[in-house]
């Protein structure tokens, strides 16, 4: 097995939030880093301060929307560093209404980016990351295991993921590569301002309660250790694991405590 400083993990959704943390993380660690996202002048300038910290990266954008996209990024990764040891997929987004508000075009774009994307990202990357007993890292979101009103779309989206990495926790048996799935509750983040169409809004207001947010940086620490550990499941957050077991042994009093908290517009 190569040491750190030789192994390469790839990111998506790696130009903020969550993502761009773990970049720090990750190369903190001694990994080579891959930071993908759309935009290419976010990810340079992480790319920059990596470097700057003695860390080594590269710059690969991605649309996670295209298949050729994430097919092409792979191929650079491999072109560049010859191997792939980690895959984090974390790009995603959110759509944003109620079921009954809900358009044909709402629910093709939060599906193919959240679910579509993240499971074409596994694809190409897999046959390398069986060379090297690899792991995988998929984002879901504690949503996947709640009701979640006005964010109905995106609680779908994020149960296909948790069913996505069940799947690949069998499918994978005998390959070496682990995949981990992990749920976290709220984590600070630029979704709640980023309308259905993918426009960013820096004025709008995020509904979700600051009191019970976590920082990014604390939030990659958690993630990463759990995609180095191989765990199969993480829910993290305190209100995320209490929110779930609720869910699973008293639903009824779960569902009131949602239906009185935030909802986003």
């Amino acid at each position: 097995m190569a040491n750190a400083k030789e192994k390469v993990v790839w990111i998506t959704g790696a130009s903020s939030g969550i993502g761009k943390a773990m970049a720090f993380e990750w190369a903190s660690l001694g990994y080579k880093v891959v930071l993908s996202a759309r935009r290419k002048e976010l990810l340079e300038e992480i790319a920059l301060e990596i470097k700057n910290s003695g860390g080594e990266t590269l710059v690969v954008p991605v649309d996670i929307l295209e298949e050729k996209s994430i097919e092409n990024a792979v191929q650079s990764i491999i072109d560049t560093w010859g191997r792939l040891d980690v895959a984090v997929a974390n790009a995603g987004f959110g759509v944003f209404g109620s079921i009954d508000k809900l358009t044909a075009k709402d629910w093709n774009r939060q599906l193919n980016g959240n679910v579509t994307g993240l499971a074409l990202t596994v694809k190409y990357a897999l046959p390398h990351l069986k060379q090297n007993q690899g792991r995988i890292g998929l984002v879901g979101s504690v949503g996947a295991y709640l009701p979640n009103p006005n964010v109905g779309a995106y609680g779908a989206s994020k149960a296909a993921v948790h069913s996505i990495g069940l799947t690949l926790q069998v499918e994978l048996m005998g390959t070496g590569v682990s995949c981990t799935t992990i749920h976290p509750g709220f984590v600070e983040s630029e979704i709640a301002r980023i309308d259905n169409d993918g426009v960013w809004h820096p004025e709008r207001n995020d509904p979700r309660p600051s009191n019970l947010m976590w920082p990014t940086d604390k939030a990659a620490k958690v993630m990463v250790k759990a995609i180095i550990k191989r765990k199969r499941n993480y829910i993290f957050t305190a209100h995320g694991r209490i929110l779930v077991w609720l869910q699973g042994w008293f639903p009824s009093l779960a569902r009131t405590i949602v239906s009185k908290g935030p909802k986003p517009e």
